[in-house]
Order: C-alpha cells, then sequence, then structure tokens
C-alpha cells in the first residue's frame, strides 16, 4: 500500500485528488496539507512514500518545498500543477513525476504503476535539490522566511530547530542535516551549525575542545570532530 500525503492551496483539489486515489485503489491517504510549511513538518514526522504537491502555492511554492526536504530521507515527489511550463523545471529539480490539472484518471494510473515499480527496487531514490536562500520558519499563525545569511547560529531543540540571529530566535521545521547541506552553516557540534561569516571569535578549551563567539555573543560549543574542519574553513592554521 502506497502511503500519500497531498499538498494543494486549494480544498476543492485536494479532495478531488483524494477522491481519484482512492477509487484506483493502492493507496492510503496519511493526509492533507494546505501549505507548504505544514506538508514539510507533516513530511519529516509521518514519512510518506509520496507527496502530490501543487506548484502554485502562497508564501512558499512547491518548487521551494522541495529545496527544503532531506535528500537521503525525502519521498517520491509528484508535482501537480496547471502550468505546463512548470513541468520541465520539475523534472530538472527532481520530481518524480508530475500529472496536469485537471487530473486524467488514466495519467494518474499511469504515475500510480510507474511509482509501485519504483518503491520495490532495492535503489534508494535520492535527489540533487538547489540551496536555499530563506529558511521557513513558523509560530503565532504565521510563516516567516529567514536569509541564511541572516543566522548566526542552528541548534536542535525540543519544538524543532531553533535558529539564532541577531534580532532573536525562530524554529525551522528544516533538519540540521538540510541546513548544514544547502546552506553556508557548517557543523561543528552534533547538535549545532555556526555560520562561519559570523564567528567572531574561538576560545580553545580543555581535552580538545572548543567554544565559538557570534557577532551577536551567542556562545556555541565545537567539538574535536569538527574543529579542524572549522578551523580550516576560517583558514587558521591547525595545532
Amino acid at each position: 500500500m502506497i502511503r500519500a500525503l497531498i499538498v494543494d492551496d486549494e480544498l476543492y483539489a485536494r479532495e478531488a485528488l483524494e477522491d481519484e486515489l482512492l477509487g484506483l485503489g493502492g493507496v492510503t491517504i496519511i493526509g492533507q496539507c494546505n501549505n507548504a510549511i505544514d506538508a514539510l513538518k507533516t513530511i519529516n514526522h509521518a514519512r510518506p512514500d509520496v507527496v502530490f504537491l501543487d506548484i502554485q502555492m502562497p508564501r512558499v511554492t512547491g518548487l521551494e518545498l522541495l529545496a527544503m526536504l532531506d535528500p537521503e530521507t525525502m519521498p517520491k515527489v509528484v508535482f501537480v500543477t496547471a502550468y505546463d511550463e512548470f513541468a520541465v523545471q520539475a523534472f530538472e529539480d527532481n520530481a518524480f513525476d508530475y500529472l496536469l490539472k485537471p487530473i486524467e484518471t488514466a495519467r494518474l494510473k499511469k504515475s500510480l504503476d510507474k511509482l509501485s515499480r519504483e518503491l520495490n527496487r532495492p535503489e534508494d531514490y535520492q535527489a540533487i535539490t538547489p540551496a536555499l536562500e530563506l529558511l521557513p520558519c513558523a509560530g503565532h499563525n504565521r510563516i516567516t522566511l529567514v536569509p541564511h545569511q541572516d543566522v548566526e547560529v542552528a541548534r536542535t531543540s525540543v519544538t524543532g530547530v531553533t535558529l539564532l540571529t541577531a534580532n532573536g530566535e525562530s524554529v525551522t521545521h528544516l533538519s540540521l542535516k538540510v541546513l548544514e547541506d544547502k546552506t553556508p552553516l557548517m557543523r561543528c557540534h552534533r547538535q549545532f551549525l555556526v555560520h562561519p561569516a559570523a564567528i567572531r571569535e574561538i576560545r580553545l578549551l580543555d581535552n580538545g575542545l572548543a567554544e565559538v563567539v557570534t557577532a551577536s555573543a551567542h556562545s556555541v560549543p565545537v567539538s574535536r570532530r569538527y574543529l579542524k574542519a572549522l578551523k580550516d574553513k576560517l583558514g587558521l592554521t591547525h595545532n
């Protein structure tokens, strides 16, 4: 049984697609989302096999959401769009397939058959997605988009990943791995990333440990495992 998530800002489109999928059989709908940020959270927690993803959505588009997914754990992505010109870009961004609205039942069945074959193959499906310029953060019934260059530190927290900037803190559903892979932030500790351009001081501690201080006075631990890479990145001689 294929576990599917439907993401579209239009309720009618979500319901119509769900009816079509259930009618064809072999699919379990694990949920519906009306925006990309809720979808990101659901994908990270529910791990669907496939996401049927609308491209044109407010604030964060389907194409931008694809770039936010961890290539190592991302589901198959089938873009759903009313605009044919997006099709080529969708495949360039490593979508598994695309469907044009209004969706034809025969075309949807063909996509499901292809998906079923792919899921039964032993190879992992991995996508190479573009770098992230804006990082989505949610809270207080709004979505904010934080430029990656404003982020000095990223750390894991109970609610997700907390981004520290000069102006405060924001929580994102992006993983540390995605941030490490797709932004200039670099690993300095198992639970921390730091922006090299924000570092103002490195304090060397006992036992090969260290601590960095950022421009906004955030203190960040550096483990032995990552200290050499951090010093190399900053052009410092490793002792």
